[in-house]
């Protein structure tokens, strides 16, 4: 699947105007401090423009407000507020909006989000990592004899996803408590190629009789009361331990977490009851003040107890500000792995990350900066969602063509995924940054081969 990415920067068009630090005069290098600091509201905007030949034409927007207040806190913001809107030409849609902010409840910090997003293509490769087997053949044209469909991995989700967050301290310097509610409306369903196909002449998707997702269901490794998604709402608390020198770009300093989830029955509609844990550990060590740095992130996250229905089995977690995700496998868990190539019960994943500060100017009289990064990922899972294939046939018939039941399962734990690459960060303020990343999955016949990815701010 082809993508072209096309994000409108207006710092890449002001490139050639930059002075590196060690040009031009020293009193220009060596600016005071009281000058750096911003005060007030200031914001960074982007056009959001795509092509996929599947989804169809891409556009929106998204903007950041920052509220510095005096400037007294700065890098620190008092406000936040973020929106995004996109949608395609077929249909899929992305809205939007977080607010975080710790002057709205004197003491405590607030987070909110509302999201509203409908994907016609979302991944869905299995459960349980290496068990699943992937063959990116069933999805290649150009492999006339095992080719299936471009969306054969793939699933239609529509999502509702509202969610409010609060910390504060607590009597030991650095630590803090976390408290948070998530409201989930999810709706499942297989790819419609109807749609999808809806104005094309040629290049047409070829009837793939449900894909691997309606294959699952079939032979009731997904329960059928779970088919279509469902409502669930998610009450979580935790502490949190934090010694960082910047929030949203940290050159040191210690970000620690372990979250409780639980998920009530009586507040879903499928009365599931089931309870997680989440224990994020990230440390960041100043190799050079001010230019270069090493990060690295490790996190467990599990079940405790219950039945977690199969389509909240992706979800990670974090400690407010950052979000839920989507994962393991891509731009915000292992890069260079498909998106939710690792799904189980529980998880175990990684990141050591280092970072370059090279160049350090104003841009439009704000605070300026570009960086570079070179990665290296890892994920596993460590429970497994329980998979009975004793319904799978022996002889799998897909589109005229036979299958065996090794080419979709294999036995055995799951391994460590691994994903390595390089990036670049342009950064207004310390706060808005713009990231390019590129990711290699080191094993690609079983993980995906190589994904680039537009996003904001570190992966962490």
């Amino acid at each position: 699947m082809k993508k072209i990415l096309l994000f409108i920067l207006s710092a890449v068009l002001i490139l050639p105007h930059i002075n590196a630090e060690g040009e031009g005069e020293r009193e220009k290098k060596e600016k005071s401090k009281a000058d750096s600091i911003k005060t007030g509201w200031t914001f960074g905007a982007l056009p959001v423009v795509a092509y996929d030949r599947d989804i169809g034409f891409k556009y929106g927007a998204l903007v950041n407000f920052y509220n510095f207040g005096d400037g007294s806190r700065y890098p620190m913001y008092d406000h936040s507020l973020y929106l995004e809107y996109s949608r395609t030409t077929k249909g899929s849609n992305l809205l939007q909006f977080q607010y975080d902010a710790d002057r709205l409840i004197p003491g405590i910090r607030t987070a909110f989000e509302a999201r509203y997003a409908t994907e016609q293509g979302l991944d869905f490769y299995g459960f349980n990592g290496y068990q699943a087997k992937y063959d990116h053949a069933f999805e290649t044209e150009d492999d006339t004899a095992n080719y299936i469909s471009r969306m054969f991995y793939r699933q239609d989700r529509k999502l509702i996803r509202i969610k409010a967050d609060f910390s504060g301290d607590l009597p030991v310097n650095n630590l803090k408590w976390f408290a948070g509610v998530e409201f989930y409306h999810n709706r499942i369903d297989t790819i419609n190629l109807d749609k999808l196909n809806k104005g094309k002449e040629e290049d047409l998707l070829p009837p793939v009789e449900g894909g691997l997702y309606q294959n699952y269901l079939n032979w009731g490794i997904i329960p059928a009361n779970e088919a279509t998604g469902g409502i669930h709402t998610l009450l979580k608390a935790g502490i949190i331990f934090d010694t960082r020198d910047n929030e949203p770009n940290p050159m040191r300093g210690i970000w620690t977490d372990a979250v409780f989830i639980i998920a009530p029955g009586f507040l879903g509609d499928k009365n599931m009851t089931y309870g997680k844990l989440a224990i994020t550990h990230r440390q960041y060590f100043t190799i050079i003040p001010r230019n270069l740095n090493f990060a690295y992130r490790l996190s467990y996250q599990g079940k405790l107890f219950g039945e977690i229905p199969s389509y909240m089995l992706p979800l990670i977690f974090n400690s407010p500000p950052n979000k839920t995700r989507d994962g393991l496998g891509g731009r915000n868990t292992v890069r260079g792995l498909l998106r939710n190539r690792v799904v189980g019960e529980g998880y175990l994943y990684g990141n050591a990350e280092l970072r370059w500060k090279f160049i350090h100017t104003k841009l439009f009289k704000q605070n300026f900066h570009i960086a570079l990064s070179a990665f290296f990922d890892a994920g596993m899972v460590v429970q497994e969602y329980e998979v009975n294939t004793s319904n799978v046939p022996d002889d799998i018939l897909i589109n005229g063509k036979t299958y065996s039941k090794s080419d979709f399962f294999t036995t055995g734990k799951d391994k460590p995924h691994f994903g390595t690459g390089a990036g670049i960060r342009f950064v207004l303020n310390d706060n808005f940054i713009l990231a390019f990343d590129y990711g290699f999955a080191l094993r690609p016949d079983d993980d995906g081969g190589r994904a680039p990815y537009i996003d904001l701010d570190w992966l962490f």
